[in-house]
């Protein structure tokens, strides 16, 4: 993910990457040289050169980094999720409240153009149902954590930003399959006044999905968030046709699909743009402190429903299956 980030402030307006600091004797100087900036191996010595950071380091290390950035007057963007506990993500967010500081949580997907787009779309529809489904094949995924830190905590901010508020109740299952973690998770909310929502997310499947699935009184809407494609389906009118000469009785069916114009945008390049106007311009972030404090509040809402049943013997908990080998490259 560093890496990522460096490619993109390299071609970013209003911005100048200066410095790489990594923990890894390996991966840190191969970076500065791929973008011929200085390696540094203190965090100090690249903060005497920056006005804003972006912390890419494994998110047990985010609260330590963050905080001693924010003591230094240095704005931060900061990957998801924003902190490993709650107490940390509660400081966090305080301390950046009251620095005044641009402190932003890296949740990618509120910059995604599909789902951009899916809000302008349900600004007119009375809104019934919402299915979220990220899905994700074991091979690859962050086993440090559980799938709710590495996959659904995308989704938990997701849906506060649709919702604007929080649920009234969260009732959740997952099991386990390849690690001791929770491998597949399925959570539903509710919310006072509707609509019924449902996320999955499992790093068990073969296929990779990240949909946004959504039943409208005035029709059905497919967003897939990575081929970046909005799809209508508008309600279906079906008519008999006779023919008095022939005796002869036909049926049509009629329905209309649209498919939404969706920008071509990198999704993490409109981030990382954001984040240098919001530091420049003085703006508030998309993705603020609090609101990253929110989705991770939302997250350890459903791994402890999860964790609970698994303990109480109501859940299915499947055995650990041994993983295949692999190389690492």
């Amino acid at each position: 993910m560093g890496q990522r980030h460096c490619r993109i402030y390299t071609n970013l307006r209003r911005s100048q990457l200066v410095g790489v600091c990594d923990a890894s004797p390996q991966t840190g100087p191969k970076m500065a040289r791929q973008f011929d900036v200085p390696f540094h191996d203190r965090m100090d010595d690249l903060l005497n050169r920056v006005d804003a950071v972006s912390i890419a380091t494994p998110t047990s290390a985010h609260f330590d980094v963050a905080m001693r950035c924010i003591e230094r007057g240095i704005h931060v963007l900061i990957e998801k999720p924003i902190t490993e506990t709650l107490e940390q993500a509660e400081a966090l967010t305080q301390a950046a409240e009251a620095s005044g500081l641009i402190v932003m949580v890296g949740h990618i997907e509120r910059f995604n153009p599909a789902y951009g787009e899916l809000k302008n779309v349900l600004d007119s529809m009375d809104v019934l149902a919402i299915n979220m489904r990220r899905l994700s094949p074991f091979a690859g995924s962050n086993t440090d954590v559980d799938v709710v830190s590495d996959l659904m905590i995308h989704d938990t901010n997701l849906v506060l930003d649709l919702m604007g508020r929080e649920p009234v109740a969260v009732d959740a299952y997952g099991l386990s399959a390849y690690t001791q973690a929770l491998d597949h998770v399925v959570a539903h909310l509710t919310f006072e006044g509707g609509p019924l929502f449902t996320m999955t997310a499992s790093r068990v499947t073969e296929q990779k999905f990240r949909s946004i699935e959504v039943t409208a009184k005035q029709g059905y809407l497919e967003c897939d968030l990575l081929n970046k494609s909005i799809a209508v389906h508008r309600q279906t009118t079906g008519e008999y046709l006779s023919n008095n000469n022939s005796r002869e009785v036909k049926y049509r069916q009629e329905s209309v699909v649209e498919r939404i114009q969706v920008p071509i945008v990198e999704p993490q390049f409109a981030e990382l743009q954001h984040f240098v106007d919001c530091v420049l311009d003085r703006k508030q972030p998309l993705v603020s402190a609090r609101e990253g404090l929110k989705a991770l509040r939302l997250a350890e809402s459903i791994r402890s429903v999860c964790y609970a049943r698994l303990q109480s013997g109501t859940n299915h908990k499947a055995p650990p299956v041994p993983q295949p080998a692999t190389t690492q490259i």
